[in-house]
């Protein structure tokens, strides 16, 4: 069996990939309140932001960590196309749990069926995102490790979710997201841990990009996207601010309020 090493630059990349699990988190929990509290395309548009940022900070807390992953005696290399695919189920996929929270009739179901499905984006995007990582020699993985890594998944997006529907104070949405960072950072580790490596001496050198030739900008593109996307959710009125300013706007010259 190979060596691995899950952090080859110390706690650097865990601890940024922490932090990038919990900006998506925070972002997705906020859109999603904004959803609840709105209708029609509002909702709609507050809905996709949601799922993109859930999306993004998973797949940029994923491929951060990753690159802290090394494999003693051997290159790593990633698949391209199957990269961007990690990233395009991981936005759909939670997209669907996403929607089926904000648009869901009965709140149990919809938090059961939007939890499962989100949490199995979750599942799909790291272990398609794994299927892209190419060594000098073959991957393997523990089954029941494997199992494990998919109900922390669910489990953590149901537990998002709830929070979605049931915290509304700041504090309390900001210790939620902190939380959601953690279970998906679980969920990444415990995924890696189940991987096993037997290394080939006779293999030729992997097929593919480098992590810093292909990952690395991406990922910074999307945690730009994030950092971005975060300030403006902040900046952007709340229903409560629409409606007062509605009100304002109501009121007789001279008037008041």
């Amino acid at each position: 069996m190979g060596h691995l090493d899950h952090a080859t630059f110390g706690w650097l990349t865990p601890l940024l990939s922490y932090v990038m699990a919990c900006i998506g988190a925070a972002l997705a929990l906020r859109c999603t309140l904004r959803a609840l509290a709105a209708s029609g395309s509002s909702r709609r548009n507050w809905l996709l932001t949601a799922a993109s940022a859930l999306g993004t900070g998973i797949w940029t807390m994923h491929f951060v960590a990753m690159l802290g992953f090394s494999v003693k005696g051997s290159a790593l290399r990633y698949n391209v196309p199957l990269t961007v695919l990690s990233l395009i189920v991981a936005m759909a996929v939670v997209g669907g749990g996403v929607f089926a929270v904000g648009y869901g009739q009965g709140r149990g179901r919809a938090l059961a069926l939007g939890g499962l499905t989100t949490g199995l984006g979750v599942a799909s995007m790291h272990y398609i995102g794994m299927s892209a990582v190419r060594v000098k020699g073959s991957i393997a993985y523990d089954p029941m490790l494997v199992g494990l890594s998919v109900v922390i998944a669910v489990v953590a997006a149901t537990a998002a979710l709830w929070a979605a529907l049931n915290i509304h104070t700041p504090v309390a949405m900001g210790f939620a997201s902190l939380v959601m960072g953690a279970a998906v950072s679980s969920m990444h580790y415990t995924g890696m841990a189940a991987v096993s490596v037997t290394p080939d001496p006779f293999a030729g050198s992997p097929a593919g990009a480098t992590a810093m030739q292909f990952i690395f900008p991406l990922a910074v593109g999307l945690g730009s996207y994030l950092f971005l996307t975060s300030a403006f959710v902040a900046l952007s009125p709340t229903a409560q601010e629409h409606a007062a300013s509605a009100s304002a706007q109501r009121l007789p010259e001279g008037a008041a309020p």
